[in-house]
């Protein structure tokens, strides 16, 4: 399995969820779908599912967290990711390419008005409500390693000038 795979459920999930708009909804459709496959195959999606989580561990991406959910903690920017892996691959990829595009998102937007959280805990645990599921027994322990890259020089995403220098766009519509 590789994240093609994941992408390929998510995907498939987005079209079956009741809203797709709503992480929480396309992870328990994901979580209907994948746990019709053989135990083997469901436990193997863990690892891509954690690469993507990886991939999208940047620096950037943790402060326009940070500024859409008025706060961002190491959970909330994990469950911040996972609504952002909710939301498909195109969107994913264009967000850790460019974090200030999320500001081009109608649910961003709403939310800068709502100040409703964007995060989804749901998708992070996918692939182990599925395994459960299906076999009634735990993720077998070792499924998966997270492998987080070093974040480097920090940000101070208290600092407004510095939101504004960094995600311009962001910083337009949660700090104005």
């Amino acid at each position: 399995m590789n994240t093609d795979d994941v992408w390929h459920l998510i995907g498939r999930a987005r079209l079956s969820a009741h809203d797709p708009r709503d992480a929480d909804s396309v992870a328990a459709a994901a979580v209907a779908l994948l746990s019709a496959y053989p135990p083997e195959e469901i436990k193997a999606h863990a690892q891509p599912l954690w690469d993507l989580m990886a991939v999208s561990y940047r620096q950037d991406l943790w402060a326009a967290a940070y500024l859409i959910n008025g706060g961002a903690s190491d959970d909330g920017f994990d469950y911040f990711r996972g609504w952002l892996i909710a939301q498909g691959r195109e969107t994913f990829e264009r967000a850790v390419d460019d974090p200030d595009s999320l500001a081009d998102l109608r649910e961003v937007i709403a939310t800068a008005e709502t100040h409703e959280e964007l995060e989804s805990e749901a998708v992070l645990s996918i692939v182990w409500t599925a395994y459960r599921r299906a076999t009634g027994a735990n993720l077998p322990s070792g499924a998966f390693r997270i492998r987080y890259p070093d974040l480097g020089e920090g940000w101070d995403f208290d600092d407004d000038a510095e939101m504004y220098d960094r995600l311009p766009r962001l910083a337009e519509l949660f700090l104005s």
